[in-house]
């Protein structure tokens, strides 16, 4: 095993702490681990990250469970369309982009450099969502879940789809969605995506068992640490201001998504 490889272990660790510190964030660290730590391709790659951010997110979830911060109802409303996508991206809209994806006289985009791109693009969209302060929450006093139906149908099938391209959980826009669609406290809003997006990405990724040949011993090696870092996570969150870990999170994100759109174009 490489340094590099440890290297990549050990933030495999990372990305369960920064789900259980903030709600979200994990999935946007998986696939830059897997692909340029890993050295795995970007299309398994995606794959491994549903089932490592959906894992992670389940257990994560149980303790919002058991606090009784998960609102079931709205999880169904949101959960079933994006179900729907995120099955059918994986199983027939991932394998059917074309390798490559668009060519010239001068230029061909493979779709393994396609995907790495449109995954930076989706991480500058979550650093922005995660710098933003956001003074404005719902009150945690409003009981009854007010549902625009259509609205949180579209959103669900959009960041299913998004889900099944880039192996993304999709928190960053789950949670807005519940807050301002839903009208949920933000505390609910987050366990109730951590449980949406545990679900729709283990359903992502069984659209990928007929597809791919997972290894399955690195793949729940990789998890289980994974596991462990959203216990530790859930455990500092207690002593660590959320809001302020988001933003500093948020700004890393940009980073690193600037940093894989000059590393794809230009290297």
């Amino acid at each position: 095993m490489t340094t590099i490889q440890l290297i990549g272990f050990s933030a495999s660790i990372f990305i369960g702490i920064s789900l259980g510190l903030i709600g979200g964030g994990g999935s946007i660290l998986t696939l830059p681990v897997l692909v340029y730590m890993m050295g795995i391709n970007p299309v398994l790659s995606t794959a491994y990250s549903l089932f490592v951010v959906g894992t992670t997110s389940l257990v994560g979830s149980v303790n919002y469970m058991r606090n009784e911060q998960v609102n079931y109802r709205a999880a169904f409303v949101f959960a079933i369309p994006s179900f729907l996508a995120v099955f059918l991206t994986r199983k027939y809209l991932v394998p059917a982009i074309p390798d490559p994806v668009f060519t010239t006289a001068s230029f061909a985009l493979s779709r393994n450099v396609a995907i790495m791109l449109f995954f930076a693009l989706v991480m500058l969209a979550a650093s922005l969502s995660m710098i933003r302060d956001k003074k404005k929450e719902t009150s945690a006093e409003t009981d009854a879940v007010q549902f625009n139906l259509p609205l949180i149908a579209l959103e669900g099938a959009l960041v299913g789809t998004l889900t099944g391209i880039v192996g993304a959980g999709g928190g960053f826009l789950i949670i807005p969605a519940l807050v301002l669609l839903a009208r949920l406290p933000m505390k609910m809003a987050v366990g109730t995506s951590l449980l949406i997006i545990a679900a729709k990405s283990l359903i992502g990724f069984l659209g990928d068992l007929s597809n791919m040949q997972v290894d399955w011993p690195f793949l729940l090696e990789f998890t289980a640490l994974s596991v462990v870092g959203i216990f530790v996570g859930s455990y500092l969150s207690r002593y660590v201001p959320g809001e302020k870990l988001k933003k500093a999170f948020g700004w890393f994100v940009l980073m690193m998504g600037v940093y894989i759109i000059a590393k794809e174009l230009l290297f």
